[in-house]
């Protein structure tokens, strides 16, 4: 096993290395839960890295969205190069779920697009736990879902090795039942194919193929290769293939499952009739009997995680497998932004059994689709080995649950809070009026934060009116156009931006000089403590930083978080005078707040594909069939770089281009 070694040019400094070794310290004591309470540009993400680094154990880290997931992975990716770092979030671009709508008669089928390469970074994760233990996984809160049995997963693996005697028919048929298909014509992913004494086999978790050679059954020679260019990467004495899919099972297994979807379908089957729900026991047999023909043929049919109760053995409310059971028992959990996280985490349970309750109540599905679910709350507290909470706000919860809470207050750039006023709403305009025209002069940027989205159309009207140059956010923009949003008021296209509650955790905006709250007295989730001090962090970034809190009264949520800021201001300037430091507002590279690519890079993989799709005759089939392995690569490229909608860009051109013929 390869230890795990942070690579950066900086070293701890600030308060980081007094957080490093008090957390470090309570790991190795035994402590189960610890929180690193870390101001916004403190550096938490290095301080995680460190303790990592420290204890040299598998690392799960957790986030309440893939935006600040992404930007997480990359972090630890640049941290630990030559490490597994991994990333684990849901592989759909877009998705439907099933559901039935009672009140309108209404059945809505599952419809979902696959992201291809999000489902090979998710098999990555979980090969790379089975291999190694110099792995850290960054997911999202998708980890608590129902995934395939680690052991099915793990025992079902082929190993092969260079002189083993094998039947080439018989590891074909190993390979079928792994979820492979075979296509003798093109190699992707999730495929194999045969060429006389040679068998090639593209495993869904990698982006390189293994070519395996055979004198009759005997296996002479293994090769890792490309499966675009063909170009040979690594010879291997062995090696081992995982399935395609987190959804596998013995064939012997079968069998005992089929007898326990049968047993529970006449179960519910007679409960329809004793209710005289003929109707719904009609649905309920068709549908069933139709994937029990399929699991008997196949060994898979569509929506078999609806049955991964009876195929595990699991008993009825018995949780499922998820991420945590391909974790070793000493992992270490960093819970990012845990004052948001761990809520999230226990609401996913209860919607997405009320959705399903009604597909069992009427037919669509037997009640052991139930158990295909995520984790409930204590379900998922009990699989928790040792937990570092990570916030600048944390709740009381996880504070409680904490023997130690570590603060990391001073930023090492020695940037601190912003002042902080309360003026009175009254004539609140004209005040926001002439602060923003004063950051318009230093080139700086202004935040404006409402309580309703109305509100923030009406005064982007407003500010329009008055010849500034204005945008709004709120949660009916789309998630693209948000960034391009964000990325146009760094760039400085225009100099305010209005919104709700979207500009708070994760997002750097070091070019905002001036944040102005309005109704910051209200009462409410958008004005407590916690999002108040998450806001004024937004302004943390500039040196001349203030936020200005328009208001007819001081509400404790005000009060406490101006006492906080001023705390933290405080011990800031202190370690500056110590140290000579002098605040300089933070550089940083615009397209590094940019998770989903902007319409410039699309023009950028659009122009850069349209170069190689020149570069070939299109009249010739070949010549097709090698553009499309090319621009597959490109697009394999940016997606590794979590560059989806170039990606889609390329796609788009291949699928064009495969119309052709």
């Amino acid at each position: 096993m390869r230890p795990f070694t942070v690579e950066s040019e900086y070293q701890p400094s600030g308060d980081q290395p007094e957080a490093i070794a008090s957390l470090v310290e309570g790991l190795r004591n035994g402590e189960r839960f610890q929180t690193l309470k870390g101001v916004t540009g403190s550096g938490k993400t290095f301080t995680m890295a460190k303790i990592i680094e420290s204890v040299q154990r598998p690392t799960l880290v957790i986030s309440h969205n893939k935006t600040l997931a992404a930007q997480l992975y990359r972090e630890f990716k640049s941290f630990f190069p030559n490490n597994a770092v991994e990333y684990f979030v849901s592989y759909y671009d877009y998705y439907q779920p099933e559901a039935y709508v009672p009140a309108r008669d209404l059945y809505i089928e599952k419809d979902a697009s696959i992201n291809d390469e999000i489902d090979r970074m998710r098999l990555s994760a979980t090969f790379s736990l089975m291999e190694r233990r110099d792995v850290i996984v960054v997911s999202t809160v998708s980890c608590i879902y129902g995934l395939g049995m680690p052991e099915s997963y793990r025992d079902l693996r082929i190993h092969l090795e260079t002189g083993q005697t094998i039947d080439i028919d018989q590891l074909k048929k190993q390979l079928v039942a792994l979820q492979y298909e075979r296509n003798d014509a093109v190699l992707e992913r999730g495929r194999f194919r045969s060429r006389g004494d040679t068998l090639e086999v593209y495993p869904a978790y990698m982006e390189e193929a293994y070519r395996i050679e055979f004198d009759w059954e005997r296996i002479v020679r293994i090769r890792k290769f490309n499966p675009v260019s063909g170009d040979i990467t690594l010879e291997l004495d062995e090696l081992a293939i995982y399935p395609a899919k987190h959804f596998v099972m013995r064939e012997d297994a079968i069998p005992n499952a089929l007898a326990r979807i049968r047993e529970q379908l006449d179960e519910q089957l007679e409960r329809f009739r004793l209710q005289g729900k003929l109707l719904e026991a009609e649905r309920l047999k068709t549908r069933t009997e139709y994937d029990i023909e399929m699991l008997s043929e196949m060994g898979y049919c569509p929506g078999i995680e609806n049955y991964s109760a009876p195929i595990a053995m699991r008993t009825p409310g018995e949780p499922p497998a998820t991420l945590f059971h391909y974790f070793p028992e000493d992992f270490l959990l960093f819970m990012d932004e845990s004052h948001v996280t761990w809520p999230q985490v226990g609401a996913m349970y209860e919607g997405d059994r009320s959705r399903k309750q009604n597909l069992v109540d009427f037919g669509f599905r037997l009640p052991c689709a139930m158990d295909n679910r995520p984790l409930k709350i204590n379900e998922f507290e009990s699989m928790l080995n040792q937990v570092i909470f990570v916030s600048a706000t944390p709740r009381d919860t996880e504070l409680k649950k904490s023997s130690r809470v570590v603060e990391q207050i001073i930023r090492p750039t020695g940037l601190i809070d912003p002042i902080i006023e309360v003026r009175p709403s009254e004539g609140q305009m004209e005040n926001i009026y002439t602060e923003i025209k004063s950051r318009i002069a230093r080139d700086e940027r202004s935040l404006i934060l409402t309580l309703t989205k109305r509100m923030a159309e009406d005064l982007t009207d407003y500010l329009s009116g008055l010849g500034l140059k204005v945008k709004y956010i709120h949660s009916e923009v789309e998630t693209i156009e948000r960034v391009e949003i964000l990325k146009g008021l760094r760039k400085g296209e225009f100099d305010i931006l209005v919104g709700i509650n979207l500009l708070r955790e994760g997002i750097d905006l070091p070019e905002v000089s001036f944040i102005g709250i309005l109704d910051a007295d209200k009462i409410g989730f958008l004005r407590s403590t916690t999002s108040l001090v998450q806001i004024i962090g937004r302004a943390a970034r500039n040196e001349n930083g203030r936020v200005v809190m328009y208001a007819d009264r001081m509400s404790d949520a005000m009060r406490e978080a101006i006492e906080e800021t001023n705390r933290r201001r405080s011990v800031q300037e202190a370690y500056n005078r110590e140290h000579g430091i002098t605040p300089t507002s933070i550089k940083k590279a615009i397209n590094d707040i940019l998770v989903r690519e902007s319409e410039l890079k699309k023009e950028a993989a659009s122009t850069e594909s349209g170069v190689l799709i020149n570069s070939f005759n299109l009249l010739l089939p070949a010549e097709r069939k090698k553009l499309i392995r090319a621009l597959e690569k490109q697009m394999a490229e940016f997606a590794e770089l979590l560059q989806f909608e170039e990606a889609a860009v390329i796609r788009d051109k291949i699928a064009e281009i495969k119309e052709m013929g």
